[in-house]
């Protein structure tokens, strides 16, 4: 893309991390947290908490879930879970906290799927997995969040990938003007 915050890129006149939280924000009854490292303004009024990563070495998803885990136990005591997805996705589904919850019932994490693959950030965390979460990180070193999915015994929740991906990520200039195309028609 270019460089700079995917997020902030614009799709039909607003940016994708305006539509991510758009279709999210009301399916997070307590609040929405981004995480990000480096000058939190540069997202202006995000409408939510911005919490940076304490594993270091740019550890990777897994340590942006892991900041959003702390913080819900240190903020927000009453949580026991905390939905992630990437702030790249303007399709996310309507029901996906739903859905998720539904299917954390049976598992310990939920994870969302659709096209026959699974989407590791997309999911359905418990916030008692955090002294896992951080072993697997720091101790471990290890970065793989299907690793650690798997290991946590993460079950998945399809998704129909039709008229549009709901989890597609919009990686490319093109992804972007496909995306404004199917905007455009839809």
């Amino acid at each position: 893309m270019g460089g700079g915050d995917k997020p902030l890129r614009s799709l039909a006149g607003r940016t994708l991390l305006d539509r991510v939280v758009g279709r999210f924000a009301p399916q997070c009854g307590t609040g929405l947290i981004l995480n990000a490292n480096g000058d939190p303004s540069r997202f202006g009024p995000f409408p939510g908490r911005i919490v940076p990563d304490d594993v270091p070495d740019h550890a990777g998803p897994l340590a942006g879930v892991l900041a959003a885990l702390d913080h819900a136990a240190a903020e927000h005591p009453g949580i026991a879970q905390v939905a992630s997805i990437t702030g790249d996705a303007p399709f996310l589904p309507l029901d996906l906290v739903a859905r998720l919850a539904e299917a954390a019932r049976a598992a310990p994490i939920a994870m969302a799927a659709s096209n026959g693959r699974e989407h590791f950030t997309v999911a359905l965390w418990p916030v008692a997995l955090r002294t896992a979460l951080r072993e697997y990180l720091v101790d471990r070193n290890e970065r793989r969040v299907g690793g650690f999915l798997r290991e946590q015994g993460a079950v998945a929740v399809d998704w129909a990938a039709a008229p549009v991906d709901p989890f597609w990520n919009l990686n490319t200039p093109d992804d972007l003007a496909q995306a404004e195309a199917y905007l455009a028609g839809s």
